[in-house]
């Protein structure tokens, strides 16, 4: 596959750090795009494996490096820490990389997948007007509506408050994933991400991966939580739009299936007209990087040839 990696100015003049995998030959047009929204504490580089089948398959691939994270970040001691209201200029920057890709493949499917902390980036744009401009939507290590929130979000702002909004927060991030690996050993921290040790271990070998975040870091990000669910936010959901769930039976982050279930029934209770979903038996938390990565990989390249080929098949706009 093609690389090309590049930087794009955020709406507040931020250098956003962008990556493109395209198919290997330029012979033939792109069938579709994917753009990724990754998680937190890590990088859109722990897709180049994910892109190396879709872009044989005829995709292009483009991810973004959120604010505070990988080479966005660019310092070490910024990682972690998105900047004042950090979340809606990710979501500002997540938008402005579409309409970069729609320059760049007029006329082509454009889809959004969004893991973990991208899932719930993505939650909020699918109630957005601009959540329109994409064609269809990938979660992936996802939640549904769960209690608490609140809880979360005002002690974030009362050490924000007392300690300042840069202070590196052990404590919001014991309270956040403290609990996440029991069940799964204590051979790392990060268990509770794959069950393939040797994918637990190039996480936690990476740099850019496992920072510590700020307090406003995680106060925002509980506003998120909190807003995705709210019913006047999910006035705006996209229903006309396929969606696509995949989680592991396991991640912690959807209790163990129980919130993707609760996810997947406010959707159909919302009357999302095409909606698919798969949880995967003794899956833990990132599956594409699980034992059966290159089965779940296989499944999002089938859902995407589905809606590709409906879509080019159904509007004059999607054609090359």
């Amino acid at each position: 596959m093609q690389t090309d990696r590049f930087h794009m100015l955020g709406n507040d003049g931020k250098n956003i750090f962008v990556q493109e995998w395209a198919p290997e030959t330029d012979s033939a047009p792109v069938k579709a795009v994917l753009q990724i929204a990754h998680g937190m504490c890590e990088t859109g580089e722990r897709y180049a494996e994910l892109a190396s089948l879709l872009t044989a398959h005829g995709y292009a691939v483009y991810v973004n490096d959120h604010r505070g994270h990988g080479q966005t970040a660019g310092r070490p001691e910024a990682l972690g820490d998105a900047g004042e209201n950090g979340f809606d200029r990710i979501i500002e920057d997540l938008l402005l990389l579409s309409e970069v890709i729609r320059d760049r493949h007029p006329h082509v499917p454009l889809f959004l997948l969004g893991h973990s902390m991208g899932s719930f980036l993505t939650q909020k744009i699918m109630c957005l007007t601009e959540g329109r401009r994409y064609d269809g939507f990938i979660l992936s290590g996802s939640n549904g509506p769960r209690s608490m929130l609140s809880l979360g979000q005002r002690l974030a702002s009362a050490q924000a408050r007392m300690q300042g909004e840069i202070h590196r927060s052990l404590l919001m991030n014991t309270i956040v994933f403290g609990p996440y690996n029991k069940g799964f050993g204590m051979r790392t921290p990060f268990d509770w991400l794959s069950s393939d040790p040797e994918e637990v271990d190039r996480y936690m070998n990476d740099p850019y991966c496992g920072q510590i975040c700020t307090t406003r870091f995680f106060r925002d990000f509980f506003t998120l939580l909190r807003q995705i669910h709210h019913s006047n936010l999910l006035k705006g959901l996209v229903t006309d739009k396929p969606i696509y769930i995949f989680s592991g039976e396991k991640d912690p982050v959807g209790m163990r299936g129980k919130g993707v279930r609760k996810l997947i029934q406010l959707y159909q209770e919302r009357g999302v007209s095409d909606l698919e979903y798969r949880l995967y038996p003794d899956g833990r938390h990132e599956m594409l990087h699980e034992v059966n990565r290159h089965e779940v990989a296989g499944h999002i390249l089938q859902w995407l040839d589905r809606q590709a080929s409906r879509l080019i098949g159904d509007s004059p706009r999607m054609t090359s």
